[in-house]
């Protein structure tokens, strides 16, 4: 919803700035999104005069101006048919940003076919003041003097503010209840016109019939005869297009200001093109074709408006063309009607139509303004078109308004803690509209734009809105009595630790969505058909993920795209194997681009083991025993069979997949490259084992004694993995043995085909004496023993 300073100013007196407004806004539950200040954007561009100018010495379509500015005398080549003497125009300084071309203005004068030009004088399109670019802006001398604002010579220093509407305050849609609200909380005075009923010189002889009650329950019609249809006034004209809309002609302008002005959605029939009885019904499925110049079929669902002819229009969301008023029209029918906002939303939705009428019907219009938004109607068509008008004719029955509330004015304090007198809690719900009959229980009448407010508690938060939430006094809750557990979970605790191991290794994580592309979730073993949703927020996220890797590509491919090659990313979030509650599980997922670099210390090559590294530091962060992993194959056809590997705890038990992604699978994603990735679950480690009552840390012992290294090569056949043959040997003595790493991998000349050689390295840390010779062989028997079962053999 878009208003501007001086529209709220018809209906509030106030001499707040913009700014004042919008703070005022937001701390009474108005949220403001924007302020748009034109006068800013063109702060740059002021008033100029045209002293002279001649024909370009060598250029037939350029002029040189000498031109009087607000920076003194300045030569200006301009290629623009109107530029001449005489005129005043809109001058651009050296520097200054051309909104209308998206460019600026270089800071120091350049040259044009070899004659200097210093600065620029801009069209109507240039500044965005308009459509016109045929020429220069052209202006009276004699009113608008050198220097002067470009903005306030040209009336484009209104600011506007853009704000949320919420949907149970469908009143907000209207300038006169932001007026009311702002009113309420000391901005300034109420002064909102109040509508003057306008008497009918003629019986409306337009036959009004509602079959479809619960759709429409009441549509008010009036005639107005000889009226003549042309450009709105420029004040009318200025006020839609500060908010973005386009004049059309006077009717259609007046239809437009009332939808703003106090949230009143109307419409205009050309009478002369209505065929026989007005009536609303239900549709049957009929073809029509809209203002909007798009065909719709109406079906049973849906509210229409008919004659004897077919369908007018869809009642409250969009006009027909048929009876759709013109620069010929001379008679028309003004509707304003109340329909039933679940079957305005729906009717929309299905139809994908968006309209401003649609828009505040769905959400619930003000049944007190049928009569009042009809007499506004009239009066502003008899003002600006003329014309003669008829009694007004109801159809239906208008709503009743809303039932009075009982108040019991103690829950006020209950509810917030304000302490507020009567007199002060009965200003605030009269200002904003409500009517107040004190007891000693109050009954306040509601009026019929607030059905949203239904009850005491209600009451109360209007209360405290207008009061002010910041005024709300910050006061803690009562300690609860006994012991309380810690609130956050170990998996919460653990995956806070993850999140920041792997911050230290250099990603950077990601929140993205749980919903994917179909085609996205089969890539990566998911598509289920009960996993699709019934209702996506749109066509490329209509599943539920099988995989948090997902988005992380397709986030690397976009930074990639946009010249940010190298992405490095993690996130922490749920995926879904189905739609039971243990079918959803946590994934701690994350991803690498395998980039080119360039680096004075050398090129670090993102391989599989990179994914590896970051994978253990995450585990290790959450206090799993990397130590005791085993080393199996990925779970998933989305990993390169050759180049991943998971890490589990037992066969079963997977607690992370890592490596490299597999070619077809980011080909699905349309991913450049290659990807090395890993997808961690958090809720398959174990949990600790308890530990004693003391918190104290054991002590830490080093050993004075040097460590001993020991090297061994062992053959192994292809399919045995190292990992294994770095644990068999490290379990030959868990005590003197502190560590042992693999060194290098050898096959060649003098190992078998099909198999390779490990080469270890490990490391004797004695704790009591310094090792003999028999100590460090018996150690080493131990260890090829150990891995000769394991599946290897020492190498000769």
């Amino acid at each position: 919803m878009k208003f501007t300073l001086s529209w709220l100013k018809r209906h509030l007196k106030t001499d707040a700035t913009i700014e004042e407004v919008a703070e005022a806004m937001t701390l009474a539950g108005l949220e403001v999104e924007e302020i748009i200040d034109p006068a800013k954007a063109l702060s740059a561009f002021t008033i100029a005069h045209v002293i002279s100018a001649e024909k370009h010495p060598d250029a037939d379509k350029l002029q040189v101006c000498q031109v009087e500015t607000v920076d003194g005398p300045k030569q200006i080549v301009c290629g623009a048919p109107n530029a001449r003497a005489g005129i005043a125009v809109a001058y651009a300084p050296l520097g200054a940003y051309i909104p209308g071309l998206d460019f600026a203005l270089d800071k120091k004068p350049r040259k044009i076919r070899g004659v200097e030009s210093s600065g620029m004088m801009c069209s109507g399109k240039e500044l965005e003041m308009g459509d016109d670019h045929d020429g220069i802006l052209e202006l009276d001398p004699s009113q608008f003097p050198v220097g002067q604002a470009i903005s306030d010579a040209m009336g484009a220093n209104d600011p506007v503010i853009d704000f949320e509407v919420t949907p149970n305050r469908p009143d907000w849609l209207g300038v006169n209840s932001i007026a009311r609200d702002l009113a309420a909380v000391g901005l300034g005075e109420l002064i909102t016109p109040a509508i003057e009923p306008v008497a009918g010189t003629f019986p409306c002889d337009q036959e009004i019939t509602i079959e479809d009650t619960d759709g429409c329950p009441a549509f008010v019609g009036r005639i107005v005869r000889g009226v003549k249809n042309g450009p709105s006034p420029q004040w009318l004209q200025d006020q839609l297009k500060s908010i973005g809309l386009r004049p059309i002609s006077a009717l259609v302008d007046i239809t437009n200001f009332v939808t703003y002005d106090r949230a009143r959605p109307l419409h205009f029939y050309d009478l002369n093109k209505v065929q026989g009885a007005i009536m609303v019904r239900r549709g049957k499925d009929e073809t029509f074709e809209a203002l909007d110049d798009k065909l719709y079929t109406a079906s049973a669902s849906d509210i229409a408006i008919t004659d004897t002819s077919g369908i007018l229009g869809l009642g409250g969301i969009v006009g027909g063309e048929s009876t759709g008023v013109d620069e010929n029209t001379t008679d028309i029918l003004i509707e304003s009607a109340y329909f039933d906002p679940l079957t305005i939303r729906r009717t929309a939705k299905r139809l994908g139509v968006n309209s401003d009428a649609k828009y505040r019907f769905e959400r619930g219009v003000d049944t007190g303004g049928l009569i009042d938004g009809a007499e506004l109607a009239t009066r502003l068509v008899m003002d600006i078109c003329g014309g003669e008008p008829s009694d007004i004719k109801v159809a239906g029955e208008i709503p009743a308004t809303p039932a009075d509330v009982n108040f019991n004015t103690d829950l006020v304090e209950r509810l917030t803690g304000l302490k507020l007198s009567d007199f002060a809690m009965e200003k605030i719900l009269t200002d904003l509209g409500f009517g107040v009959v004190k007891g000693e229980t109050w009954t306040v009448t509601v009026p019929s734009f607030r059905r949203d407010a239904v009850g005491g508690a209600d009451l109360v938060e209007e209360i405290a809105r207008i009061h002010g939430f910041h005024n709300l006094e910050a006061v803690s809750l009562p300690p609860l009595p006994g012991r309380r557990e810690p609130t956050a979970t170990l998996t919460q605790n653990r995956t806070r630790l993850a999140r920041r191991a792997l911050a230290l290794q250099g990603l950077s994580e990601a929140i993205t969505w749980s919903f994917v592309l179909e085609d996205h979730a089969k890539a990566f073993d998911g598509g289920q058909a009960n996993l699709a949703l019934d209702n996506p927020i749109s066509n490329d996220l209509n599943w539920m993920r099988p995989s948090a890797l997902i988005h992380l590509l397709l986030a690397g491919q976009r930074s990639a795209n946009q010249g940010y090659p190298g992405a490095a990313l993690f996130e922490l979030g749920p995926i879904f194997q189905g739609t039971a509650p243990d079918e959803q599980s946590l994934s701690l997922a994350g991803m690498r681009r395998v980039e080119p670099s360039r680096d004075w210390a050398g090129a670090v090559d993102i391989t599989a083991l990179t994914a590896k590294a970051d994978v253990m530091s995450a585990l290790a962060a959450m206090g799993a025993n990397t130590d005791n992993l085993q080393v199996m194959d990925a779970v998933g056809s989305y990993w390169h069979p050759g180049r991943s590997a998971s890490l589990r705890l037992g066969p079963k038990n997977v607690l992370a997949s890592f490596g490299e992604l597999h070619p077809r699978a980011l080909k699905s994603l349309g991913i450049d490259g290659r990807v090395v990735a890993f997808e961690i679950a958090p809720d398959n480690l174990p949990a600790p084992k308890k530990k004693s009552a003391s918190k104290a840390k054991s002590a830490l012992t080093l050993s004075d004694l040097m460590p001993v290294h020991r090297d061994f090569a062992f053959i192994v056949s292809e399919d045995v993995r190292s990992g294994d043959i770095l644990r068999a040997a490290k379990g030959a003595d868990k005590q003197l043995i502190s560590e042992v790493s693999l060194f290098d991998v050898y096959r060649g000349k003098g190992v078998d085909e099909g198999h390779k050689s490990l080469a270890i390295d490990v490391t004797l840390t004695p704790k009591a004496a310094t090792l003999t010779d028999a100590d460090i062989e018996a150690v080493s028997s131990k260890i090829i023993d150990k891995v000769m079962k394991a599946g290897g053999r020492l190498r000769g």
